[in-house]
């Protein structure tokens, strides 16, 4: 029998610095355009994870409900993109807490 080899999936990426500053710049012209637009046109354009997040930025309850998301789901997600898969997933246990505070800098910016 042959013997099997293990697959290396390599070492997880941990997202740097100047990636959540992109992601930064990004979401919060995203946010931007719905404040001052409207939801019409980015509801249909992207991905429902991506308007979560926006609405959460924009602390619009209802279109966080009408995705069936919470405050909880959006930032545990969030968390990965952030901080890399074990960083996420240690932020997740100790409550959210940086990813919170990332998202408490990007809403101050957004005024």
């Amino acid at each position: 029998m042959a013997e099997t080899q293990r697959i290396s999936w390599g070492k997880p990426r941990r997202p740097s610095d100047e990636d959540r500053a992109a992601l930064r710049a990004e979401l919060l012209a995203q946010a931007r355009a719905v404040r001052d637009q409207g939801w019409s046109g980015p509801r249909a354009e992207w991905p429902a994870g991506r308007a979560a997040v926006v609405a959460y930025l924009l602390d619009d309850a209802d279109v966080l409900a009408e995705l069936q998301e919470t405050e909880h789901t959006v930032l545990s997600r969030f968390a990965a993109d952030l901080y890399g898969f074990a960083g996420g997933r240690k932020d997740n246990e100790k409550g959210l807490v940086d990813t919170q505070a990332w998202f408490a800098a990007v809403r101050s910016d957004l005024g």
